[in-house]
């Protein structure tokens, strides 16, 4: 019986879009379902109309020239002419209340001494405790790096595998190192959704997949069905292991218990005449209610200053979240022009992390289910991509 679509992916964060990409650029008549009223997941350039637009990155927040993944999607789409430089500006730590100099916390001595280790310590298998306290030292993991490395994941670090943070990949030399867009990164997800011969839905809630004959049938909760000839979950963990089809119980096995971990995120605007802080990339909090505050000072604006703060669950009320942002910034709250607060989750790793993804890919052999998302190789863009494309590859052949 031929199928409604080829391809349907559940889930509109990067990695479904990616997935839903590149099997659009296979000539795969593919549709993307989506949870929620907007699409891009983790990427949100949470933008204030009353402000004319402006923006400031509520995830996600920079592209490198080394995400070759993403860079082969931005060619394809027109877009990587249109990459906008960063500002070099740098991350301050906000400890004790006060805002302090990152070299404040580091023990220059022990790094020099641990540095060699790097040549030859191995990473995989490792927590991030364990690994960056050798090779970097312990005091120095202890009083500066574990902060650091929190502020990039949003949830605590120690027992993060360390092989999935910062993983070296190749730079393409014609493009800046570090860019953003004109209106935000989520350039990049709108660009992809509107694509001829790619439908996208939001406020789809998904009740069960299940196999029909050489494919799928996917059940909607408001009683519908749609058929494939291949389906990707592009979700969360948890997701995933709710939606895996009956007939793949040791898929779900793999993947059943990855943790996830919830931030609860501030974006605030200001008028720049208000603000006394000099420019900066951000702040990694040592020891606070929040895990890092990133501003849009990269990409300077004429009127307004943004700032994202990614707050710890449960440890400030939303009043109190607005009191300490503020405080840090050295502003009353009563200065704010716009405020948006959003939720994100992103998945808490633990050292073993790759065993499940073999066990998960070996269950998943010969099938045409795709899973895919950031909680494979590691929590950034081109990690996702990387996984999305992986199995784009595996269920349609090389493209």
């Amino acid at each position: 019986m031929p199928k409604d679509f080829d391809h349907i992916v559940i889930g509109a964060g990067i990695s479904g879009l990616g997935a839903a990409h590149f099997s659009n650029r296979r000539g795969r008549k593919t549709l993307v379902l989506e949870s929620s009223d907007r699409i891009g997941g983790c990427i949100n350039s949470q933008a204030f109309a009353d402000l004319g637009g402006f923006w400031t990155e509520a995830g996600g927040h920079t592209c490198f020239n080394s995400y070759g993944n993403m860079l082969t999607i931005l060619d394809d789409l027109g877009l990587t002419r249109q990459v906008q430089p960063k500002l070099k500006v740098g991350y301050s730590l906000w400890k004790d209340g006060k805002r302090r100099k990152i070299t404040s916390q580091l023990h220059f001595f022990e790094a020099a001494g641990a540095i060699p280790r790097i040549f030859k310590a191995p990473k995989e298998g490792r927590s991030v405790r364990d690994y960056y306290g050798e090779v970097l030292g312990r005091r120095n993991y202890q009083d500066l790096l574990r902060h650091a490395f929190q502020a990039v994941i949003c949830q605590p670090a120690d027992d993060y595998p360390a092989e999935a943070l910062f993983r070296r990949k190749p730079r393409r030399k014609d493009v800046i190192k570090a860019f953003t867009f004109a209106e935000g990164i989520s350039t990049i997800p709108r660009a992809i959704a509107a694509q001829d011969g790619l439908e996208v839905r939001t406020g789809q809630q998904i009740a069960e997949i299940q196999p029909q004959d050489t494919g799928f049938s996917v059940r909607l909760q408001d009683g519908s069905e749609l058929s494939a000839d291949a389906v990707t979950l592009a979700v969360p963990p948890d997701v995933a292991t709710q939606l895996m089809p009956a007939d793949l119980e040791a898929a779900r096995d793999a993947i059943s218990g990855i943790g996830m971990s919830e931030i609860e995120t501030f974006v605030l605007a200001f008028d720049k005449s208000d603000l006394d802080v000099p420019p900066m990339a951000g702040l990694i909090a040592v020891e606070d209610a929040f895990y890092s505050a990133v501003s849009r000072d990269f990409l300077p604006d004429a009127r307004y200053r943004g700032f994202a703060f990614h707050f710890k669950p449960g440890t400030l009320s939303p009043e109190a979240q607005i009191e300490r942002a503020c405080t840090t910034l050295g502003i009353r709250p009563d200065r704010i022009t716009a405020q948006a607060r959003v939720s994100n989750r992103l998945p808490a790793l633990r050292s073993g992390h790759g065993e499940r993804v073999a066990k998960l890919d070996a269950a998943l052999a010969g099938s045409r289910l795709g899973v895919t998302g950031n909680w494979f190789i590691g929590v950034s863009m081109e990690d996702a991509l990387t996984r999305s494309r992986a199995e784009s590859d595996r269920l349609f052949g090389q493209g």
